[in-house]
């Protein structure tokens, strides 16, 4: 087999592309997928009755028409404009983005001809797999020069439905803890037969960290940063301003789940109080921008936001994203280990705070807020909450470090940073804030070996990282 064939860790296989950011099998998530470091992209692939090779999850479209009855004009005319696109575009945007195509195929007529396509195109990186033994069969007798999956569902021997394919892809995504299946016993018998072992689309991060650490060739996923998550062994957190804003809609957790998923630590949340003095997740003080609402978010209950769509705006793919409340971010935050950069806005301290602890997340929060009064009133809740300061606003350092006992000092790429040798020596953390995208000065940041950075576009610093030797 290729040398891809044995990488240091599991290849990440976005599941129809990045599927949990876009419409699953379109351009947009496969570039999507790209983005967030999947190494290979699955693609569900059929043949129109003329002989078109596209991707499309179902056998059959909305109206119950079967797709392999149809020509390519019929589904093109069916679907919507980003549906279906043609192989072709799909192994062209592969060489562009330098990823791999695992095709599932659907149609076994389509076996041959998705091999020769993949071979023509020169494309090295290709495993070709189904459900159905015959598209194996087929692959096999016409000389594929590429691996072959055979796809296993829940309650069938592996070993048996998998004769003659070089790679065993368990589809057990519905079983309760399908990883305990996998032990030194299973993976034996793999090194018997030679066989390799891809695993289901998985994006639950406790059975993601069992799997990742399993002798499996590659784990799919709908969120591909999942798979193998940014490391930086040198202990620098990273605050994705506003989640992954570039991902996915601001201040949602979709948002908030592609950094988590990634590796980054911290999400930053901005959190406004209700007409019913309940808790929101929301930049602006009215709901113009970024939801479908108008007017004040204050002059609202909770009930009448949540009947409103946070991600429109963005992509039309987040029509039902909802405006969180702070209560979905904090068990968002504990389901990852992740910690919370929260911003208050019109939200009081006190009830802030009682979220918080209600969480057991005082060890993992920080705050800060334009309003000054609510960082007091903070500190007077509790001498333990975790306080943010600007450089910025103060003349010294010693007025930093003396208001409000802070935990951290946020500077700017415009403050002064000959100030920290000292709040090194004094153990007190630094973090940069920088919301634009230049790769020069991500790079300077690297540079600066601080504790914490607040970016925009953590997924950029990482790569830099990455090409540092910071990060792996």
């Amino acid at each position: 087999m290729m040398d891809w064939l044995t990488p240091s860790r599991p290849l990440s296989i976005a599941h129809r592309g990045a599927s949990a950011y876009a419409p699953e099998n379109t351009l947009a998530a496969f570039a999507l997928a790209a983005d967030l470091g999947a190494d290979m992209w699955e693609v569900d692939l059929h043949q129109t009755a003329d002989k078109k090779i596209f991707a499309f999850h179902d056998f059959a479209l909305a109206d119950g028409r079967p797709v392999n009855t149809l020509t390519y004009a019929d589904i093109r005319a069916s679907v919507a404009e980003n549906e279906a696109p043609l192989l072709s575009e799909i192994i062209g945007l592969a060489q562009a983005r330098d990823c791999g195509i695992y095709a599932d195929i659907k149609a076994p007529a389509a076996s041959v001809p998705v091999s020769r396509m993949l071979q023509d195109a020169g494309i090295e990186r290709a495993i070709l797999g189904a459900f159905d033994p015959r598209v194996v069969d087929a692959l096999r007798a016409a000389d594929s020069p590429y691996p072959l999956a055979a796809l296993i569902p829940v309650g069938v021997d592996p070993f048996e439905i998998s004769k003659g394919a070089n790679i065993i892809h368990l589809c057990w995504e519905k079983m309760d803890r399908p990883q305990d299946l996998l032990d030194d016993a299973f993976f034996a018998r793999c090194r018997e037969t030679g066989q390799k072992v891809v695993v289901w689309h998985e994006e639950d991060p406790d059975r993601m960290a069992d799997l990742r650490e399993k002798p499996v060739l590659g784990i799919c996923s709908d969120r591909p940063e999942l798979v193998n998550p940014t490391r930086f062994p040198t202990g620098l957190q990273v605050v994705c301003h506003r989640g992954a804003n570039k991902i996915a809609p601001e201040n949602t957790l979709s948002a908030a789940h592609a950094c988590f998923a990634a590796g980054f630590s911290h999400v930053e949340i901005d959190v406004h109080v209700t007409a019913d003095d309940q808790l929101v997740v929301l930049h602006d003080a009215t709901l113009d921008r970024t939801t479908n609402g108008t007017g004040p978010v204050c002059n609202h209950t909770l009930s009448e936001l949540q009947a409103l769509n946070a991600g429109a705006w963005f992509y039309p793919f987040y029509t039902n994203e909802p405006i969180p409340t702070l209560d979905d971010m904090l068990s968002l935050a504990r389901t990852y280990n992740g910690q919370l950069y929260i911003e208050l806005k019109s939200a009081p301290a006190r009830l802030v705070w009682d979220r918080v602890v209600a969480h057991e997340m005082q060890e993992r929060v920080f705050f800060w807020s334009f309003v000054t009064q609510s960082l007091h009133d903070m500190r007077a809740i509790s001498d333990k909450a975790r306080l943010m300061m600007r450089r910025q606003d103060f003349d010294t350092l010693e007025d930093t470090l003396s208001c409000l006992n802070p935990s951290l000092i946020e500077y700017t790429m415009t403050d002064d940073w000959a100030d920290f040798p000292e709040l090194q020596r004094r153990g007190v953390p630094v973090m940069i804030a920088y919301n634009g995208d230049d790769r020069a000065v991500l790079a300077q940041i690297v540079d600066a070996g601080v504790e914490m950075v607040n970016l925009d576009q953590p997924f950029v610093f990482a790569d830099i990282c990455r090409e540092k030797g910071v990060a792996e």
